[in-house]
């Protein structure tokens, strides 16, 4: 195992090479979602914070890392089907797409790594554009389910999951709903909107900052990189270069500082006999 420092790629343009159509329907989403989570000084109690932080938590390192990431997505672990369907409910509670579409478009990203044409969100592309700009535009290679879900077919198969994957909106919606009847605006501007932006970014930073900055423990020809502080933001996930390195091995930290709290909620699983067959 070496290790080695890397330095920030010179250049980072938000471009696409190809001409493509701006999604509308996209831009207004997330931009509306990033205005009103500026609102949030305005709506600071905090009860609304200790929800924003639990969802964060809940949504993000459960549902995203956890579920999404390291069950449906390599396999890297086995817990109990009811048990899998409600981790991975959370992982639609995070606003980052359907289960089928976010698999789909992370195996694309693993078989074509930085590649301009395959990889949804390749980095070579630029840093804005693996950050979030691939999102704002039409692309119906990755964005139609009828194209994506072959992407993920053994996610597909499974009829709750395509369920959650047309109506993870609604679901939504049925949760600020219950974060107002709990506790007014204010859970529902940190419950839902503050949550959601600020994990988007963190999510975003494993596709875009992971690829730019930070150093190897391994050799991998696909230019992921460690970088320490997306590895604890985004709950383990920003040891992206020991991740590209083995995808199907559970724990993303692989050195005694490289903290991974998904990792510890896997070990915990181990413990009460949920988790099994865990990928090390």
């Amino acid at each position: 195992m070496t290790q080695q420092l890397i330095a920030p790629k010179s250049q980072i343009s938000a471009q696409p090479e190809e001409k493509l159509q701006l999604c509308w329907v996209n831009i207004i989403f997330f931009g509306a979602f990033h205005v009103i989570a500026l609102s949030a000084p305005w709506f600071f109690s905090w009860s609304a914070l200790g929800v924003a932080i639990f969802f964060h938590w809940l949504t993000g390192s459960i549902g995203i890392c956890l579920a999404y990431h390291r069950i449906l997505t390599h396999r890297s672990l086995e817990v109990p089907k009811w048990l899998e369907r409600i981790l991975v409910t959370c992982g639609a509670l995070a606003l980052q797409g359907g289960p089928i579409f976010w698999v789909a478009g992370h195996n694309l990203h693993h078989a074509h790594t930085e590649d301009n044409d395959k990889d949804p969100y390749s980095a070579k592309k630029g840093f804005l554009w693996s950050h979030m700009g691939w999102l704002m535009y039409k692309q119906d290679k990755y964005f139609d389910y009828d194209q994506y879900k072959k992407n993920a077919p053994r996610v597909d198969r499974d009829p709750y999951y395509r369920w959650l994957n047309s109506n993870f909106i609604p679901l939504q919606i049925a949760l600020g709903l219950a974060l107002y009847a709990l506790g007014g605006w204010s859970w529902v501007v940190y419950g839902i909107f503050v949550r959601a932006v600020t994990l988007w970014h963190c999510t975003w930073c494993v596709n875009s900052a992971t690829h730019f900055w930070g150093y190897k423990n391994f050799e991998c020809e696909d230019g992921s990189l460690n970088l320490w502080w997306v590895g604890i933001i985004a709950y383990g996930e920003g040891w992206h270069n020991n991740h590209h390195f083995n995808p199907r091995v559970a724990k993303a930290g692989q050195r005694w500082w490289e903290i991974d709290v998904t990792w510890w909620v896997i070990q915990v699983l181990q413990v009460l006999g949920l988790a099994k067959k865990v990928v090390s």
